[in-house]
């Protein structure tokens, strides 16, 4: 249908339902929709029909609204309005590829309209379509040269492109037009200044940028970023005496800045070890104050002259009190003799301090405060503790703590002490005991959260995390609101190791929607940085966004989502009933009466929990509806779909959701081996051979030794032995890279000879070991033998591998019936690892107590009886 072009009268209310969709007056505008539609004339007009259906689409009425906006576009193919509206539209429903192609249509009916130009320019540099988002541009600084937004989102485009350039050449032509006096203090136009700087030293123009940088360093607001980027450029050009005076300049400005001493060592190039030194001991005199001057040449000293420097450096540290010394040495642990020479020197402070009150008997002066003695012993603590030797660290903190009981920082290395032994447990009532003497310190309450969800106490954790949430909601709900993800990742673990994996499934894909939050959240700063000039950070933030799934949150949330998806995938849920009697086959009948018990509480616990939850649902939807009543300009979104664990748990297709979370990090976390052993795993089940072979090239590039890889190595070489229905194309490809690969005729001897390279370290011992069981199950005695061998000559034993194996035993992957072997290992496993709750005997945990949020230890039995009484 051709256009219907309206009267004034109805023109003039079609001109209102606009202004009231950008007021957000959305029922005001769907009466002004009532009346153009109800003259029986109009009733099909095209645009109306569009304007309402987006009108209905911001009161969440999605359905309708597409209806109604599919309607109007039948009835008007030419009207750009009714274009431009689906794709608004679509944009709300994130379908941005849709949305762009909707904006083309409408300029075709319109090429000219700028407000579409400028919709589809910021569609386009949220899907990073960086050509077209030039040409864009270039078209909205045709129809608006005056505007600066036009410049410079112009010139922003080309930088995205790696035409630093053309970039600078068009902000220098902005910059002309810009009237401003040389003594003007102005931001915004400073920051163009800078950002005008930064395309110039990308593009390799360090000659100019610095030329630039010293004509317009008056008009400049940022003095130190001045300073920094011409030290910067100064090296780069190959002027160090410069340079060297320039980062002694900003060395007086913040002498604790690492940065500005090794700027400096660029600088002055220094020969050997003894000129390094110079350049500290300089800096020494000038800042007799300074602990970072002292710190950083113990990176490169050896011997006696570390000795000394590292002398006066804890001297002074332990002189002030100064509790993160041992944070900023944890570096040079990874030199053995840098170890030793430390614990020799911090041990003879100790007994000194202890005997004379000095740091060394040879000490002439006034003698140390008693503090100086518990910032050693909270030193020495933490190095015995991170050199694997729990014993001596709980007897330092132990006698640190004797002395002063009222120190948070004292429990909370006792709770880490214990946390690194494997005694989750005690360390949770040591971080408890910590909260308990300072309760309005945030850090300690999270800290104390965390340590509970690692023991799987996910109740007593929400319960310490309320104390900082907002009233009148549940901690949980508010934390996923202020996208909490340390505690979110944390819960997913919990849930996971109690295998509730729709509740740990249910916290991974909040954590993903976080992040497609943050990604959408973009969108606010594509017009405000050209409005405001913040272009080095929109630059910036649009370099993070493109590489945001990196983060360590993300990439633990997709880990453990795809491990729960995998586990489902080998052992669906079916009744949740057939895990109780699982376990319920393996008790004594007093055993069984008290976990039915427990069960009935805890099922009454859950009813009421739930009835509250539905009590508050229902008050918060009437106060909704009263607020939606109340105003009428409030704009609604659409909800999001609910998270309901038993539904997550009984997926349809695990292999498919595990996919989804797997995509992001092959594509940006490549560099990390277990990226591609996922894929694997994955593919494994799939049967997806030449994207098993993909994933295993990739790691082998990585880490072709890795324990967890030769498993799946052995796993795929056995899969394409066996494998009937393989097409002979893709048979002959995995053939020939088979024997590229492993270069041996079967499984067998591969992993034999992988056993005989690598017999010295226990991981990969494991690793063979499971192997030998799942090629050849008879030979479970001689892999048993080969998985729990503990002589001291053995390399990488650690409390994680060692609990590694017993599980193994436990579960059957070192062969059936191990019982024996499991008990015999755990015995040997307790004596090496006496704290670890993983090798304790069998019942002990039973007579161990559990802990309320209100720091107070109370028999856990007891309180579940109470409250019900």
């Amino acid at each position: 249908m051709p256009t219907i072009p309206l009267p004034p009268k109805e023109n003039a209310l079609f001109k209102r339902i606009l202004r009231c969709y950008e007021h957000k007056q959305y029922r005001n505008g769907l009466k002004f929709c009532k009346q153009i539609l109800g003259n029986p004339k109009f009733s099909e007009h095209g645009e109306t029909l569009a304007m309402k259906g987006l009108t209905l689409n911001c009161l969440g009425k999605k359905e309708e609204a597409y209806e109604l906006v599919r309607r109007g576009l039948r009835n008007d193919l030419k009207s750009h309005v009714c274009w431009h509206v689906y794709g608004l539209l679509q944009r709300s429903d994130k379908k941005y590829d849709e949305a762009i192609k909707c904006y083309r249509n409408a300029l075709k009916w319109d090429k000219d309209n700028l407000q579409i130009l400028r919709d589809l320019s910021l569609l386009q540099i949220q899907m990073r379509d960086l050509e077209g988002y030039r040409e864009t541009r270039y078209q909205l600084l045709q129809l608006r040269p005056a505007q600066r937004a036009s410049w410079i989102g112009y010139a922003v485009a080309y930088h995205l492109l790696e035409d630093f350039e053309m970039a600078a050449k068009i902000v220098e032509e902005f910059r002309k037009t810009q009237q401003t006096s040389p003594d003007k203090v102005d931001y915004e136009y400073s920051e163009l200044l800078l950002y005008q700087n930064q395309v110039l030293r990308e593009a390799g123009l360090y000659k100019e940028a610095l030329e630039h940088l010293n004509n317009y360093e008056k008009q400049i607001c940022d003095k130190l970023a001045v300073e920094e980027t011409r030290g910067e450029l100064l090296l780069e050009l190959e002027r160090p005496d410069e340079a060297s005076e320039v980062y002694r300049r900003l060395q007086e400005r913040n002498p604790e800045n690492w940065a500005y001493y090794q700027g400096l060592e660029k600088a002055l190039k220094p020969g050997s070890v003894e000129d390094r030194q110079k350049i500290y001991e300089d800096s020494w005199v000038k800042f007799p104050k300074g602990l970072v001057l002292r710190r950083l040449p113990l990176n490169f000293l050896t011997g006696e002259k570390f000795c000394q420097c590292l002398d006066s450096y804890l001297r002074m540290n332990f002189s002030k009190g100064c509790p993160p010394v041992f944070t900023t040495l944890k570096s040079l642990y990874s030199d053995k003799d840098k170890v030793a020479i430390i614990e020799e020197l911090v041990v003879g402070y100790e007994t000194c301090l202890k005997t004379f009150r000095m740091f060394s008997k040879n000490d002439e002066g006034k003698e140390e405060p008693p503090t100086t003695l518990l910032w050693v012993q909270y030193f020495l603590a933490q190095h015995f503790d991170f050199i694997e030797q729990p014993s001596l660290a709980l007897e330092y903190i132990d006698a640190a703590i004797d002395s002063t009981p009222t120190l948070i920082e004292l429990f909370l290395i006792k709770a880490k002490i214990y946390k690194h032994t494997g005694n989750i447990k005690e360390a949770v009532r040591w971080m408890d005991e910590a909260q308990a003497l300072d309760t309005a310190d945030r850090f300690i309450n999270s800290k104390c959260a965390k340590y509970m969800l690692k023991a799987g106490l996910v109740k007593e954790a929400e319960e310490m995390c309320s104390k900082f949430t907002r009233e009148g909601t549940s901690a949980v709900e508010n934390l996923n609101e202020m996208q909490c993800m340390w505690f979110q990742t944390e819960c997913a673990l919990a849930y996971k190791a109690m295998n509730k994996f729709g509740e740990a499934l249910k916290k991974c894909h909040e954590i993903e929607r976080h992040f497609v939050e943050i990604t959408d959240d973009q969108f606010d700063f594509h017009t405000y940085c050209m409005r405001k000039m913040t272009l080095r950070s929109y630059v910036d933030l649009l370099k993070l966004e493109d590489v945001l799934r990196q983060h360590p949150f993300y990439y633990k949330a997709a880990q453990t989502a795809i491990q729960i998806y995998l586990e489902l995938h080998d052992r669906p849920l079916t009744a949740d009933s057939k895990e109780s009697q699982a376990d319920a086959e393996n008790l004594t009948d007093k055993e069984l009466k008290k976990m039915r018990n427990k069960q009935r509480r805890a099922q009454k616990k859950a009813q009421l929990e739930e009835e509250k939850k539905k009590n508050a649902e229902k008050e918060k939807q009437l106060r909704n509806q009263k607020r939606k009543k109340e105003d009428d300009d409030e704009e609604i979104g659409g909800p999001k779909e609910e998270l309901i664990p038993d539904r997550l748990a009984k997926a349809e297709n695990p292999l498919e959701e595990a996919v989804k979370f797997l995509i992001p990090l092959k594509n940006l976390v490549r560099n990390k081996i277990e990226t591609h052993l996922l894929a694997f795993e994955i593919y494994f089940r799939k049967e997806k051979y030449l994207l098993m072979l993909q994933s295993i090239k990739r790691a082998v590039t990585i880490e072709p030794s890795n324990p967890w890889l030769h498993q799946c190595l052995v796993r795929f070489f056995k899969g394409v032995h066996e494998s009937a229905y393989l097409p002979e194309s893709v048979r002959k490809v995995l053939k020939q890279e088979i024997s590229r690969l492993f270069g041996e005729s079967n499984p067998q001897s591969f992993n034999k000879n992988y056993l005989s390279q690598h017999s010295s370290s226990i991981p990969h011992r494991l690793a063979a070991a499971k192997m030998m069981v799942y090629l050849e199950p008879l030979s479970d005695k001689m892999a048993c033998e080969i998985a729990t061998a503990l002589d001291e000559s053995l390399s990488g034993r650690s409390l994680q591998i060692c609990t590694e194996v017993l599980e193994a035993l436990h579960d059957g992957k070192l062969g059936e019936g191990q019982e024996k072997a499991a008990e015999a290992y755990r015995i040997a496993c307790h004596k090496m690892y006496p704290y670890s709750l993983a090798f304790m005997p069998p019942g002990y945990q039973d007579n161990n107590t559990t802990i309320s949020a209100n720091g107070d230890l109370s028999a856990g039995e007891h309180d579940d009886v109470a409250n019900e009484m």
